[in-house]
């Protein structure tokens, strides 16, 4: 029995870790698209397609429930997906939901009103794709009122942890913070809102400075699975773990193993 985990390439691998960690009974099948990688940068019907096409890849090898690790792909394709149907007996989550419920400390299925909350100024680093397409700031209009979200587009960091350039990936930080604080000086809380930024998170944080608090996706995530999994033990599907990529596979692993310090070991998709 496996869920499946999708992400245009290795930033899921952060939700993966913390899911494992959380759910050790649990078998993951991820799958990274890293021949179409970064998905940041391309347009929103070509993240819909790619997406898609990884889902149902993910369905067929036996899995009912599918994480769109991939925040550009939530932001972009989730919705869509929905509304269009999934087949009977199958679902796929996004990972912004669990996010905003922790910055706005609302429980899982709060559906009341908006209301107050206590942070009024938050600095969102995402995708230029995840940026444009506003789902962050749609999503927590749903939970919130009177909070001020200034976002800002992170161009060039998710290819340079894709490329291994972590050097160059801290610098792009360092940049990104500076430019958000040029619109918006003191932020309180600020959103990872890629799932390739963790592996940044110390660099984003010494960049904002201690007094801003840093949300990432890892943990929140993997929390809420679990809570989901709990309420459905049916959709922990038939199939099983492992490893899949579009990309080269002993290139993506080296890479992944690099990033997880443990082996890791992909297979052609």
């Amino acid at each position: 029995m496996a869920v499946g985990i999708f992400d245009s390439g290795l930033g899921g691998l952060t939700v993966l870790n913390a899911a494992q960690k959380h759910l050790p009974d649990v078998d993951f099948l991820y799958y990274a698209d890293s021949a179409h990688a970064p998905y940041g940068v391309r347009d929103a019907e070509d993240i819909y397609q790619l997406t898609r096409k990884a889902v149902n890849e993910l369905w067929s090898r036996g899995c009912a429930l599918v994480i769109l690790a991939c925040n550009t792909a939530s932001a972009a394709a989730l919705r869509r997906m929905q509304e269009e149907g999934v087949p009977e007996g199958k679902r796929v989550l996004g990972v912004f939901v669990p996010l905003i419920e922790a910055l706005t400390e609302r429980q899982w299925g709060d559906n009341s009103p908006p209301r107050e909350v206590a942070v009024k100024h938050v600095a969102l680093f995402a995708t230029p794709a995840t940026v444009s397409s506003r789902a962050f700031q749609r999503e927590l209009a749903f939970r919130a009122i009177g909070v001020d979200v200034e976002a800002q587009a992170c161009g060039g960091v998710v290819d340079a942890i894709e490329d291994g350039d972590m050097i160059l990936a801290e610098a792009l930080v360092r940049s990104h913070v500076d430019a958000l604080k040029r619109k918006m000086p003191e932020p309180q809380a600020a959103i990872l809102g890629c799932t390739h930024y963790p592996l940044m998170a110390e660099s984003f944080q010494k960049a904002l400075g201690d007094d801003v608090q840093v949300f990432s996706q890892g943990d929140l995530v993997a929390a809420s699975l679990g809570d989901y999994l709990q309420r459905h033990p049916g959709m922990m599907g038939t199939g099983e773990g492992g490893f899949l990529t579009t990309g080269k596979p002993d290139v993506v692993s080296d890479r992944a193993t690099q990033f997880l310090r443990r082996q890791i070991r992909f297979q052609a998709a």
